[in-house]
């Protein structure tokens, strides 16, 4: 192999190698482990559970939404629900909730319910039926730390710009809309 490949083979696996770690690498934004009951290796739930997270790694990146259940009628029901961004590609979506399940698994060994959120996803499951249900448990908060010079403006023009985002949102296929505001 000639230097110049050589070298542009070096460059291309260090950038490769470089863009997998941000990609894959990336750590979760929140995670909570439910407080229901745990499991134990190689059981019905265990079972299931692995059932359903391989359904959702599959079917959600070509919507961005997948819910599912597995195991219903074995007394060890395992549902679940997985969620990428809208802006979010299918292989990033992808990428995002295997990730996901693989990282809340580790952090929440052997719970029977779990969630986590990442920057492009969120993964969900749980031993009980949460299917529209309101998760109001579930939550978590990020801050802005910058001042507002006219908190009365920035709310008024806050509010104005959700309320755009929501009808833009609710004719997109995805249910998904961005925009910004300029302060005044």
């Amino acid at each position: 192999m000639s230097s110049s490949k050589l070298i542009s083979t070096i460059l291309f696996s260090v950038t490769l190698s470089l863009i997998l770690q941000s990609s894959f690498g990336a750590d979760p934004l929140f995670h909570f482990c439910s407080n229901s009951e745990n499991f134990t290796a190689k059981s019905p739930y265990e079972t299931n559970l692995k059932a359903l997270i391989n359904s959702l790694i599959y079917k959600t990146p070509s919507t961005g939404f997948g819910i599912g259940s597995v195991g219903q009628y074995q007394n060890q029901p395992a549902y679940g629900l997985a969620l990428c961004r809208g802006d979010v590609s299918t292989s990033e979506c992808k990428t995002c909730v295997s990730e996901a399940s693989k990282e809340i698994q580790n952090r929440c060994e052997y719970n029977k319910g779990a969630i986590i959120w990442y920057d492009y996803c969120m993964f969900k499951y749980l031993d009980t039926d949460f299917f529209g249900k309101i998760d109001n448990r579930n939550k978590f908060y990020m801050w802005n730390l910058n001042n507002v010079s006219d908190p009365a403006t920035f709310n008024y023009n806050t509010k104005e710009l959700l309320s755009q985002l929501a009808e833009k949102a609710s004719v997109n296929t995805k249910l998904y809309a961005t925009g910004e505001e300029e302060e005044e």
